[in-house]
C-alpha cells in the first residue's frame, strides 16, 4: 500500500499544478517536504513502537484482537482502494494547505460514491484497529493524531468546491463525508 501512495506521490510532482488553497500548498510541489516528513513519520513511528504498559487477560486480548482485525484489515483496503479510485487525481494533502493539478477531475465513483474522505475514514479505521492489535505508544499516538484529518477533509473540500462548484455541491449533498448511508429500499438510492 505503501509503495502505491508512494508512486502516487511521485507522479504528482510531475503534473501541471491547478488551484490550490492555504499557505502549506506550496510544500506539496517540493520533494525535499516528503523525504522529510517521510523520515520524521517512520522514524517516530520506530522510537515510539514500545508496548503500551497493559496487562490484559487471554480471553480480553482474544476479543480485542478479533476487532482490532476487523478494523485494521478492511480500514488499510479502503485507502487503497480510494487511492486506485483516484487514478491521475491522486494528490497529497495537509491540514495547512491543498492542491489539485490542472485538469483535475472530481471523482465521484468507487469508495467516493459511498463517502467523500474514503481514504481518510480508512486510515482512522486502520489506526484504531492497529491499536487494538499492536497496543504501542505508536499506535496510540496514530489514533489521537487522526482528528487531524477532518482538518485535511475541509481544506480538500474548500479546494474541490472552488474549482468545481456546483458539480461539488451537488455530489456533497448526495455522499455523505465520513459514515456511509444505508442504502434506501425505495428504489430512488
Amino acid at each position: 500500500m505503501l509503495a502505491v501512495i508512494f508512486w502516487g506521490i511521485r507522479r504528482g510532482l510531475h503534473r501541471p499544478e491547478g488551484r490550490s488553497t492555504g499557505a502549506g500548498a506550496s510544500l506539496l510541489r517540493s520533494r525535499l517536504f516528503y523525504v522529510v516528513a517521510s523520515a520524521v513519520f517512520f522514524g517516530g513511528c520506530w522510537l515510539l513502537w514500545h508496548p503500551l504498559p497493559l496487562n490484559l487477560t487471554e480471553s480480553v486480548l482474544a476479543g480485542i484482537l478479533v476487532v482490532g482485525a476487523l478494523m485494521y484489515f478492511p480500514g488499510l483496503l479502503l485507502v487503497l482502494w480510494g487511492r486506485l479510485a483516484l487514478g491521475e487525481s491522486y494528490n497529497v494533502s495537509t491540514s495547512f494547505g491543498a492542491r489539485l493539478f490542472a485538469g483535475h477531475r472530481l471523482i465521484t465513483g468507487g469508495p467516493y460514491a459511498l463517502v467523500r474522505h474514503p481514504m481518510y475514514l480508512g486510515l482512522i479505521l486502520a489506526a484504531l484497529g492497529g491499536l487494538l492489535i499492536y497496543r504501542t505508544w505508536t499506535t496510540l499516538i496514530l489514533v489521537l493524531v487522526s482528528p487531524g484529518l477532518i482538518l485535511r477533509a475541509r481544506r480538500e473540500e474548500t479546494t474541490l468546491q472552488a474549482e468545481f462548484g456546483q458539480d461539488w455541491l451537488d455530489y456533497r449533498r448526495r455522499v455523505p463525508g465520513w459514515i456511509p448511508r444505508r442504502a434506501r429500499q425505495d428504489g430512488h438510492g
